[in-house]
């Protein structure tokens, strides 16, 4: 048993210890976060984490928060590259309300009419949004996506330029998504890239653990959140 939850341990190097308590414990590996400490301290899993200098508080926009699901989606790009230097671009699209991660679409270049596309075939699936958050990147201002958004009566709300805590549930997966999977892996095709990516995001839905959601994982949450409309119907 204790071999499996090094296993485990060594698997979530990026999970802090009260994280990893909960992946353990939902294996019943462990009762006493006291276990999980000794195995987080004796496979030498402690995080260095670097504090961000302390600004002046500032004034925010104000962006809805959503109150059920498809109320509010938010989506932004990062950055990361291949062995080679070239330039990889991730577009991760979430609900910020269950923090389900609908799609993380991976490419060297994804233009506007791309990100409708995708947007579309997420819809398909989960229906509209009332609104989506975005920064102000040429992908998000452009005609493409202003008219994709206009003919379907969703309202763009754009971020205030150089201000990412403006769409803070964004920031928060993207710092996760970094750390957990692009700072830990050397891509060798966008082929690969892709795989991984969408291997996060499954786990990221399915296994993994949100504190904001009361320690349940997205899809744990979205079927309580099914349940309590049956329910109420």
């Amino acid at each position: 048993m204790r071999t499996f939850a090094s296993e485990i341990a060594q698997q979530r190097k990026r999970f802090g210890c009260r994280r990893l308590h909960i992946m353990l414990k939902r294996e019943g590996l462990v009762k006493n976060h006291k276990r999980t400490e000794r195995i987080h301290h004796e496979e030498k899993l402690s995080l260095r984490v670097r504090r961000r200098k302390k600004l002046a508080s500032q004034s925010r926009i104000e962006i809805p928060k959503a109150s059920k699901p498809n109320e509010l989606w938010a989506m932004d790009f990062l950055r990361d590259a291949l062995y080679n230097g070239r330039k990889l671009r991730f577009l991760p699209i979430i609900d910020t309300y269950t923090k389900q991660c609908f799609r993380i679409e991976v490419d060297t270049s994804i233009t506007g009419k791309r990100i409708c596309a995708v947007l579309s075939r997420i819809a398909d699936i989960q229906g509209l949004p009332d609104n989506i958050v975005v920064d102000n990147g040429p992908e998000f201002i452009g005609n493409e996506l202003d008219k994709w958004a206009y003919e379907r009566g969703i309202n763009l709300h754009f971020i205030r330029p150089g201000k990412p805590v403006d769409n803070a549930y964004m920031e928060s997966f993207n710092g996760r998504f970094g750390d957990e999977c692009l700072n830990l892996h050397w891509f060798m095709s966008a082929g690969q890239a892709r795989s991984i990516a969408e291997a996060y995001r499954v786990d990221y839905n399915n296994e993994r653990p949100h504190s904001s959601l009361g320690d349940l994982t997205p899809s744990e949450f979205i079927r309580l959140e099914e349940e309590k409309t049956v329910g109420v119907l």
